[in-house]
């Protein structure tokens, strides 16, 4: 319920949203995809980013206007984006893709458009169709029927500057954590750099004089050696890496024992390294497994170095930039194979330096995940107290009646 002036707006008339809104959908835009294109092309990607993941299109083949608010009406099981809204600001400046809904306010005498916006995203009676099994699409029948309490538009405008203040402190809120985990980083990498950057004089060598790097294997087609049997052996691909993880500790598929013949075998304390995506970052593995060609292994080391402290050497910017230098040819980037890794030369401390590296790094480590952890929680901590201001804002009791 909204108080203001002495008045209670407790109560609202409703409307279905077809009784609101003009209706269009976006159209197709793959062929007309540029790198520096005159619009943006708003997608699912495009709104669930709040603007930060963008594409661009030479032609504005299906144009939105100011104030026409977009919705995305397809998402993954329990996605995100689904029924995400976006209000477009300006004229001339997007073109909308296919599977994306735009909504042009009619009745302007009765409703707000950004109060409708409000009401509009991640609105509940759209989020009831995502079963957590299946792709949602929303269709535009099933859209155009929801319902949408309208009070007057005196008390629409108040909801909107209280919801409008409440998004500003959010995102500054947001900005200033995203600030301080990213200053907590930097200093981390210069310390670690600098920690890392050794005298002349101490020994350097060929890391495939001193380590087993090896490249994995994939029996072909792979699909027939996956299995659900809990004896099979572990497949280990980049997608059982969480964001920032130091070790691999669990695998979401099995092969069989005959698929791992044709394959490359790893064990717990080995190192792993992306040789495509997440180039040439390390991984500690904390399970065995067999590991498909997009990794290298790192095994036989333990005679030079300690886990920790190698950990922390090849993610040095000295090492992976030598690894990008190094794997370059004409400009771009190719995959880092097992020569590349062996060719690298390698500072060798003594391990006793080693430790008293790790000891110092662990601890700025660990600061920089306490916060990187954090973030996302205290993001999500505000999100929900604003999903339940918003809410309690935009909940009337329906009257037949004008009120």
């Amino acid at each position: 319920m909204l108080k203001m002036k002495n008045y209670n707006y407790d109560c609202a008339k409703f409307y279905t949203l077809n009784e609101l809104v003009d209706f269009r959908n976006g159209k197709g835009h793959e062929k007309n995809i540029v790198q520096d294109g005159e619009y943006i092309v708003v997608n699912s990607k495009f709104i669930s980013t709040d603007g930060e993941v963008k594409k661009f299109s030479d032609s504005q083949i299906c144009p939105v206007y100011k104030n026409d608010i977009l919705m995305v009406m397809s998402d993954l099981p329990n996605g995100r984006a689904l029924a995400k809204c976006f209000l477009v600001e300006e004229d001339n400046k997007y073109t909308l893709n296919q599977r994306i809904g735009a909504f042009k306010v009619k009745r302007e005498d009765i409703i707000n458009t950004r109060y409708l916006f409000y009401c509009l995203n991640r609105n509940f009676q759209l989020l009831k169709f995502d079963n957590g099994v299946d792709q949602t699409n929303l269709r535009k029948d099933d859209i155009l029927k929801i319902r949408i309490a309208v009070p007057p538009l005196e008390a629409q405008c108040e909801i909107v500057h209280i919801l409008d203040d409440f998004t500003l402190l959010s995102a500054l809120l947001s900005a200033e954590l995203s600030a301080e985990l990213k200053a907590r980083k930097k200093q981390y990498e210069y310390y670690r750099d600098n920690l890392l950057t050794f005298p002349k004089e101490t020994k350097r060598i060929r890391f495939g004089d001193i380590a087993c790097i090896q490249r994995g294997a994939s029996p072909r087609p792979i699909s027939q050696f996956i299995t659900s049997d809990e004896n099979a052996v572990n497949w280990i691909k980049i997608g059982d890496v969480e964001q920032g993880a130091k070790y691999i500790t669990h695998c979401k598929e099995k092969i069989t024992v005959e698929g791992a013949k044709k394959s490359r075998y790893v064990k717990k304390g080995d190192f792993v390294l992306s040789n495509s995506m997440s180039f040439g970052r390390p991984y500690i593995l904390a399970v065995d497994g067999c590991i498909h060609d997009g990794w290298l292994s790192i095994s036989e080391f333990e005679q030079y170095f300690m886990s920790d402290f190698l950990y922390h050497l090849l993610n040095s910017s000295d090492i992976q930039n030598e690894f990008k230098k190094r794997a370059s040819f004409g400009g771009a980037v190719q995959n880092l194979n097992a020569d590349i890794v062996r060719s690298i030369e390698l500072p060798i401390p003594s391990i006793e330096k080693q430790k008293e590296i790790v000891n110092i790094l662990d601890r700025f480590d660990k600061l920089c995940n306490d916060i990187s952890n954090g973030l996302p929680a205290e993001i999500e901590k505000r999100q929900k107290q604003y999903e339940y201001y918003r809410d309690k804002l935009l909940s009337f009791k329906e009257v037949e009646e004008d009120v």
